[in-house]
């Protein structure tokens, strides 16, 4: 039995019970990403010396017999826009191509403080800019189930990986989807937390007011593990939350007697695939056998979400993007002839064709005459969106539905058309612009690729959300079953 179909507590029991070492999960990794990886791609960088170092020191701390913690000596994956101390971190662009980073971000530190072992960084959209994982600098990702579809995106490396079986675990983000999406394509498990609930310090930014780390991994439990070590207040994050972190793992009861369940309407209607919505419908019967009751309801501004989202996500990438100047760090042109032409020369060279695209429409949102029209009216909106949830979450306790309308797209079938692209992330945007918790966990096929349920809850309210999708998942199997690579 391959150590990849451990779920990360058993791999910690059998650490510490000396069945195993860290060495031994290091180098069944490396074995992996060798017969793998050329084909899925998943990672940008890898560091096996290190990594392989890191593994020997720990297990020399096993021997001691001293308590460990949960996340002690397991292998991880780090998406390449968490920046990490003197190991590469591209975002996935040619503009960063050379940056070797002088510190960690703060849930590198939380984990490498835990004791994981890095493997190495993992392939993503450019600046975490799409939804394909198409828009890489590098290459394209590949999904393990079908090596001519999408992985999804931005953070299609980090939930290839998982599925591929080149990593136990992985950290990707998440601003309109980018973990929920490609977790449902890859047939993984991807948690998008509360906004403010994971520190953001060391994610390099595309919309600050959006992004949030979260983990990728085999199943629920495994989950409710990693929240555990990278949730809480970070004081070096203007937007932490200082709430009290709960025992996520303890709430994974298996009970949702009495659970209220809300399903908008539009969420399982036109443009959703008929098998998608098969699965979805299979999925509550499995939740009603529980005890669980659902209603359909409505959150009628969903249908402004995705306009709303990349007018307000387009405007904070225009700002963020404005520090990549060619001066200070990146890639700088050669030869200019003055400043405007060094800044001009770098960022044309160094920015990929969808992050012009982003930052060119932002920075149209943003002008003068046109701030008011677009930008502050997207601001409005955002707020009835938010509104929907909370009036639905006055009466239900989750929301649930497909992650994405469809199962994974080819490459290369939609990358002429940015707004066909766009909607792909119509399910996962409104959630995010109302800034509360949702995991997509895989809940069936859809012409033999996988489909993901999203089941959203109220701000950090993590634990309703981890304790329904394991319930779910233990009456399933769906989350055991591998890509045959």
């Amino acid at each position: 039995m391959s150590l990849f179909e451990h779920s990360l507590p058993e791999l910690h029991n059998k650490l510490h019970a000396k069945e195993l070492s860290v060495s031994d999960l290091v180098n069944e990794a490396y074995m992996n990403i060798g017969a793998h990886d050329d084909k899925v791609k998943a990672y940008l960088t890898l560091d096996e010396e290190n990594a392989r170092a890191r593994a020997r020191q720990l297990d020399d701390r096993l021997v001691s017999g001293e308590e460990k913690g949960l996340l002690f000596g397991l292998p991880v994956g780090i998406k390449d826009n968490i920046v990490t101390n003197g190991l590469r971190t591209t975002c996935g662009s040619q503009f960063l191509r050379n940056f070797d980073p002088v510190y960690d971000a703060t849930v590198v530190e939380k984990l490498t403080a835990a004791g994981t072992v890095t493997l190495g960084k993992l392939n993503m959209d450019e600046f975490a800019m799409g939804g394909s994982n198409e828009n890489s600098s590098f290459s394209p990702v590949h999904n393990p189930w079908a090596l001519d579809r999408v992985p999804g995106g931005s953070s299609g490396g980090s939930a290839a990986a998982v599925a591929a079986g080149e990593a136990y675990f992985t950290l990707g983000s998440d601003t309109g989807g980018s973990i929920r999406q490609p977790a449902s394509y890859c047939g993984v498990v991807g948690l998008k937390p509360t906004y403010g609930l994971v520190s953001r310090f060391g994610l390099v930014a595309f919309a600050s007011s959006l992004d949030q780390i979260g983990p990728l991994t085999k199943n629920v439990e495994d989950s409710a593990y990693v929240l555990q070590a990278i949730a809480g207040y970070d004081a070096k994050d203007s937007t932490s939350a200082k709430v009290d972190i709960p025992d996520y793992l303890s709430g994974l009861t298996g009970d949702v007697k009495g659970l209220r369940i809300a399903v908008p309407k539009e969420y399982i209607g036109e443009g959703v695939d008929p098998q998608v919505k098969e699965t979805i419908l299979a999925a509550l019967k499995v939740l009603e056998g529980l005890g669980a009751t659902w209603d359909e309801v409505s959150l009628p501004h969903t249908e402004y979400a995705v306009a709303t989202y990349y007018l307000l996500s387009s405007s904070e990438a225009s700002s963020n993007l404005a520090r990549f100047d060619g001066v200070r760090y990146g890639v700088r042109a050669e030869n200019p002839e003055n400043l405007l032409d060094l800044y001009h020369q770098s960022r044309s060279q160094g920015f990929g064709p969808e992050v012009k695209r982003r930052i060119m429409l932002g920075t149209y949102a943003l002008s003068s005459g046109y701030y008011d029209a677009y930008y502050l009216k997207a601001q409005k909106v955002r707020t009835l969106i938010k509104q929907d949830f909370d009036d639905v979450f006055a009466n239900y306790d989750v929301i649930i539905g497909p992650t994405a309308p469809t199962p994974a797209f080819k490459l290369g079938s939609q990358v002429d058309n940015p707004l066909t692209m766009y909607l792909n992330d119509i399910l996962t945007i409104p959630v995010s612009l109302a800034g509360v918790p949702a995991v997509s966990i895989p809940c069936g096929f859809a012409d033999g690729l996988p489909v993901g349920l999203q089941i959203i809850g109220k701000a950090f309210d993590e634990t309703t959300v981890l304790r329904v999708a394991h319930a779910y998942e233990q009456n399933t199997a769906f989350h055991k079953q591998r890509p045959q690579l």
